[in-house]
């Protein structure tokens, strides 16, 4: 089917009038050549290169924060996007008949030598923290990724601390899809590298990245970035997507995007930024934001007021969008207050059609597993150093559901390993969902354990 391109920034039209969603899929040229499909996860140790990998794919730097730059570390989540291209003209060899552009190049572009670079993928990169203290956010960005790029810095030991904490997280999330990058390989001489290369390949034997192709790359020089586009689009299938259902999205940023003295007649409303797991949002749609405005009542139950409100703009991007479909993320414009969204204040919040959305918990009870030992702890010689103790009743977790980062306190624990927890704050989710448990130790949070709900007490809304 030949799709209308649009003269002014080259991408394929999106028709609200001429929508059928059970014909969408995440390869239709007018979903492809706006919005990205596909979710991938840059995870590793601090100052491993993530930042400039994404970077290096897609133009993008994802650091945009003061504190982040004066540190040289991710804080918050940052993402890209990035059109992986192949050539069509079969004389241009592999691997250099793949190459990326920014999100918003033309979906054909003329090879510098012949033929046109085709558009093949168009991939969101979720640049994830490495940070200890930030692993909370890690894990929020592993709740919409369907492949990881695993970053290991050539010019230091493997594995460091986080290195082992952030596999282990993306193994409770399930990803089959992991490529390693060995990185800044223009520091080292070659046998440092295949020697780093054995140490890799010990430390992944036996997880989810056992399997998984390593790849020596310089993000810096952009050495063998063109191999990593290779693998996206041969090796990384585009998962399966619902497009028919309610939709539902998780945030995992939100702004206000008016400069301070704007005047009243300029001034914007909210917008979140996320990712859609299933359904289709379109422009013009009614929307509610769960589990909304939180508050107690004079009793001092809580009370949770959904927000409702219009989608005014979508955007992935630079790109407008009509309607925007499963996979990368997307910003939604909506008429909400932007002082309820400023700072990331919906951050764990999910937004779908009006009376849609999951129930709200207060309450939850949790299947769970704990890890055998601490992820990243050096146990030196001594063997409790680093091991996971048993659940008690009465402590406090940090339980991570979706985007969602929240306090626990445990109230009871039953002999088939499932355990009763409070939340400090509502959260909108339902039976099955993944749950990661994190506990305090040396003024930090760490990984102890997963799980997924079994059940739990719910809140009615406000209406």
């Amino acid at each position: 089917m030949a799709c209308k391109i649009d003269q002014e920034d080259g991408l394929a039209v999106q028709d609200l009038t001429t929508l059928d969603v059970s014909k969408l899929t995440p390869l239709t040229p007018e979903v492809i050549s706006r919005q990205a499909t596909m979710n991938v996860g840059t995870i590793g140790h601090v100052a491993h290169g993530k930042s400039t990998v994404v970077k290096g794919l897609s133009g993008v730097h994802t650091v945009k924060f003061k504190a982040e730059k004066e540190r040289n570390i991710t804080i918050k989540l940052g993402y890209a996007n990035a059109k992986i291209y192949k050539c069509d003209d079969p004389e241009v060899e592999r691997p250099s008949c793949y190459t990326s552009f920014g999100s918003s190049t033309p979906d054909s572009v003329p090879h510098p030598e012949k033929g046109n670079w085709r558009l093949v993928r168009h991939v969101s990169f979720v640049d994830c923290p490495g940070h200890d203290i930030l692993m909370a956010t890690m894990l929020n960005g592993a709740a919409v990724m369907d492949a990881a790029l695993l970053l290991i810095a050539g010019n230091e030991s493997c594995p460091q601390p986080q290195t082992s904490e952030h596999l282990a997280a993306v193994e409770i999330m399930r990803l089959k899809h992991i490529i390693i990058l060995q990185n800044k390989v223009e520091l080292i001489k070659e046998q440092q590298a295949l020697a780093q290369y054995d140490e890799i390949k010990k430390f992944v034997a036996g997880t989810a990245a056992d399997s998984s192709p390593i790849i020596p790359i310089s993000a810096v020089l952009k050495y063998n970035v063109d191999i990593v586009c290779e693998y996206l689009c041969t090796q990384v299938p585009i998962p399966p997507r619902d497009f028919s259902s309610n939709p539902l999205m998780i945030i995992i940023r939100s702004f206000d995007v008016n400069r301070p003295g704007e005047e009243v007649d300029n001034l914007k409303g909210g917008v979140a930024g996320g990712s859609i797991l299933k359904g289709v949002l379109k422009l013009g749609d009614e929307i509610e934001i769960r589990p909304g405005i939180v508050s107690k009542d004079s009793s001092g139950n809580v009370q949770c007021k959904p927000i409702r409100s219009r989608i005014m703009s979508l955007a992935a991007e630079h790109n407008k969008l009509s309607y925007a479909v499963p996979g990368g993320l997307i910003g939604v414009g909506t008429k909400v207050d932007p002082t309820l969204t400023r700072g990331d204040r919906l951050v764990g919040h999910v937004l779908g059609h009006p009376g849609k959305l999951p129930n709200i918990f207060i309450e939850i009870e949790v299947k769970f597993y704990l890890l055998r030992r601490l992820l990243g702890v050096k146990t030196d010689g001594d063997n409790k150093a680093g091991k996971v103790s048993k659940l008690k009743k009465g402590e406090i977790l940090m339980v991570n559901i979706g985007s969602t980062a929240a306090g626990g306190r445990i109230l009871g624990i039953k002999e088939n390993d499932s355990a009763k927890v409070t939340l400090t704050n509502p959260v909108c989710t339902q039976d099955g969902d993944k749950v990661a448990l994190s506990r305090r130790i040396d003024k930090h949070w760490r990984l102890i354990g997963w799980g997924s709900i079994i059940k739990g007490t719910t809140i009615k809304p406000l209406s």
